[in-house]
């Protein structure tokens, strides 16, 4: 339902204003239940990895007693496990809120009629899960990988070119890409670039988390110094008509501040165990038996070839609000990297479309959250607005927030501010807390032997994102 249909202007306290929504409408509160078991299922998605695993190993130790006839009750096993698989499908981060997205369907058919839930699916806004499956696929492409290496390690060879100096830099460099090439390109070439040159040296857990953590947060800030490449920017910045220099004047340098300022606080941190990992030229020799298809090649890319996928790139991101013109530009891509299939790698769809699959069960959920979204940021004053969007984009995508704070009227300038402020700051907190993470995750997710914790997650993210928060809040 439309805010306005609920003809509940007359009523001024939050709680009246949420029973009542849920009186006019009791799917509200179904359909938002059906949300938080989704949520909570994030955080038990790998106890589902964990437990799938265990079962798996059972199953074959019963397939060579088979073979064996060791002990062998005489029951035939099937070669693959269908326990142990629906589990690791329980487990996939990135599946997990499409699943709930079917209770939801049916739901709204039961009660509306399979015409309006149909219609509901539908029209729904794809175009960033559509746009984050086709710039992650080009970002994570060969030439773009081996560029970016390039800069990146070209920037911290004037830091010795140390471990320590890769891992600063591409935490740094990495997410000010974002403004750029947009959030879910930069974080793609990042974590691509972390898994080579700093994860395959296998950190300490600690150190791990509050990588990524780090990672997801500095990402999140890192594409506010443009008007067009951070999602929860984007949702806003043409109602509220933030342009390029709005944008770096009241957000973008103050990121740049934040993102210094917590990258050296864990450099001090952890300064002891990055030094123990040495120099990055190193990691050739120990990355051998890594399998990261983009690079295990060390041939060059020609010029005119990596040319070439900055302009399927930059086609990308310049259409990124027209579908039918980034995917084209998406299919003749396609077709170039098979004329040029000797200078690529092997175009791996799979992460980017699960990731894809992941946005758009949150476009379906989230579309229907904000009956007591929009409420809840409208009865906030300034400071704990920003409080209250950093805590729901943990649970909610940062650029629902900032869309549906766009419903909310009356809102002046300083609290549109405030509510970018803290969606932005609260983006590394959870993997569904900024559209971007799923794509991190999936590629380092190898490195974590149960799955990326999200409770290891938060903790790890937790100190950057009070640093953003106070950054924005205190710097005027």
């Amino acid at each position: 339902m439309k805010l306005e249909s609920y003809h509940d202007g007359h009523l001024t306290k939050l709680g009246d204003i949420l029973k009542h929504r849920i009186k006019v409408n009791p799917l509200n509160l179904v359909v938002s239940v059906l949300f938080f078991l989704g949520v909570l299922h994030t955080f038990f998605a790998g106890k589902f990895t964990k437990l799938a695993k265990k079962i798996e190993k059972r199953h074959r130790e019963e397939i060579i007693k088979q073979k064996n006839g060791d002990k062998y009750t005489g029951e035939v096993v099937e070669e693959v496990s269908f326990i142990s698989e629906l589990l690791h499908f329980l487990g996939e981060v990135e599946v997990i809120f499409g699943i709930w997205v079917i209770p939801v369907f049916w739901i709204i058919a039961i009660n509306y009629g399979m015409e309006n839930s149909i219609h509901y699916f539908t029209n729904a806004n794809y175009t960033e899960p559509i746009f984050v499956v086709v710039i992650m696929t080009l970002a994570s492409t060969r030439p773009i990988v081996r560029l970016a290496e390039k800069t990146i390690i070209m920037i911290a060879g004037l830091g010795g070119g140390t471990t320590a100096a890769v891992w600063f830099t591409v935490l740094t460099v990495g997410p000010i890409l974002g403004s750029f090439i947009t959030e879910p390109g930069a974080m793609t070439v990042s974590a691509l670039i972390l898994a080579k040159q700093f994860y395959s040296k296998k950190p300490g857990n600690k150190l791990a988390y509050a990588t990524i953590g780090l990672l997801f947060v500095n990402i999140s800030v890192g594409g506010t110094i443009t008007h067009f490449a951070a999602p929860p920017v984007l949702m806003v910045a043409e109602k509220w008509h933030w342009d390029l220099a709005f944008m770096f004047t009241n957000f973008g340098y103050k990121a740049l501040i934040g993102i210094a300022c917590a990258n050296l606080l864990y450099y001090i941190i952890f300064k002891s165990d990055l030094k123990k990992m040495g120099k990055w030229k190193n990691a050739e020799e120990s990355n051998q038996k890594v399998e990261i298809d983009w690079d295990i090649r060390d041939d060059g890319v020609p010029v005119g070839v990596t040319i070439a996928h900055i302009f399927f790139m930059t086609w990308t991101v310049f259409f990124a609000h027209y579908p039918p013109l980034f995917l084209a530009g998406f299919l003749c891509y396609l077709g170039f990297a098979k004329a040029t299939k000797h200078h690529q790698n092997r175009t791996d769809l799979k992460p980017a479309l699960l990731v894809g699959f992941f946005l758009a069960g949150l476009v379906i959920h989230g579309g229907l959250q904000q009956w007591w979204i929009a409420p809840v940021l409208g009865s906030l004053s300034e400071v704990p607005l920003m409080l209250g969007a950093t805590v729901l984009t943990a649970i909610n995508d940062n650029a629902a927030i900032t869309y549906l704070s766009s419903l909310v009227p009356d809102f002046n300038d300083s609290m549109k501010y405030a509510v970018v402020a803290g969606a932005v700051s609260g983006g590394g907190l959870t993997v569904i807390a900024n559209a971007p993470n799923p794509a991190g995750q999936s590629i380092l997710q190898k490195f974590f032997p149960d799955g990326v914790s999200p409770i290891w997650l938060l903790a790890g993210a937790f100190v950057p994102t009070i640093i953003m928060g106070l950054v924005f809040m205190l710097i005027g």
